[in-house]
């Protein structure tokens, strides 16, 4: 079974840390972001997430995928900001015999809302590839998460590799068909992909719910028991908020 990549096993000072306390940070620092009036906090966070991705030796290849898309967002956040709000001109130019104006306070309002989209992303990116996805799941129990969200999430985390591996199967076998020589074959085999996938997902379910009925399932995992706190990633939590907070105020 395929897995997402996954970092905790790094040796990083972060990837050994109580789950609920990155959650914690993550949504104290994320609403610094959200809320800081300037671009400096926000850029000062995405190249401290930068850092520490760096240090939990997270290859390029996979930061540039996911900032990819968040990146093309705040671009195009930008361009609309830039050429359809604001009223004091940058520059004019004349295209195909439209006119097309830029304004400075649009560039401005659009270079700060791209920079908190990419500053949040970042800090989503280095929760995620730092934390094993049962401790997220159990640090989301933790903060009272509703408890069937948890479940489905968890459920979805197991099947979706193996939905994954069974479209892997049934494209390399259309391929080898020649299914994707044409456009129009190519979209009858993927609609044919498309209704197998569903049907097989919709029989997993229904084979995993008697299954764990057959089980004694109460809805009840053990995989979410919680592990007491340590104090002194209580105080390097408490000193790290404080510090964000200063520089926040800022």
């Amino acid at each position: 079974m395929r897995h997402l990549p996954s970092y905790e096993q790094s040796g990083h000072i972060l990837s050994n840390m109580d789950a609920r306390l990155k959650i914690l940070w993550a949504a104290a620092i994320l609403g610094m972001v959200l809320s800081s009036r300037g671009g400096a906090f926000p850029a000062l966070i995405t190249l401290c997430c930068i850092a520490v991705s760096m240090g939990m030796r997270i290859p390029v290849r996979t930061l540039v995928l996911r900032f990819a898309e968040p990146v093309f967002l705040a671009v195009v956040i930008l361009l609309l900001k830039l050429f359809f709000s604001g009223k004091d001109a940058l520059f004019s130019l004349n295209v195909l015999g439209v006119q097309v104006t830029g304004y400075r306070d649009g560039l401005i309002e659009g270079l700060l809302i791209g920079n908190r989209i990419i500053s949040a992303v970042s800090i989503v990116a280095v929760l995620g590839l730092s934390t094993p996805f049962t401790e997220f799941m159990a640090g989301l129990s933790w903060f009272r998460v509703p408890k069937g969200l948890v479940e489905v999430m968890m459920f979805a985390y197991r099947y979706i590799f193996v939905l994954f591996e069974d479209a892997m199967v049934i494209y390399q076998a259309q391929k080898n068909r020649l299914g994707y020589s044409t456009i129009g074959r190519g979209l009858n085999s993927f609609g044919t992909l498309a209704g197998s996938l569903t049907i097989r997902a919709f029989d997993n379910s229904q084979n995993t719910t008697i299954a764990m009925v057959q089980r004694g399932y109460d809805g009840a995992m053990p995989a979410l028991m919680h592990k007491t706190f340590k104090a002194s990633e209580l105080y390097a939590s408490a000193v790290l908020l404080m510090v964000m907070g200063v520089l926040w105020r800022m």
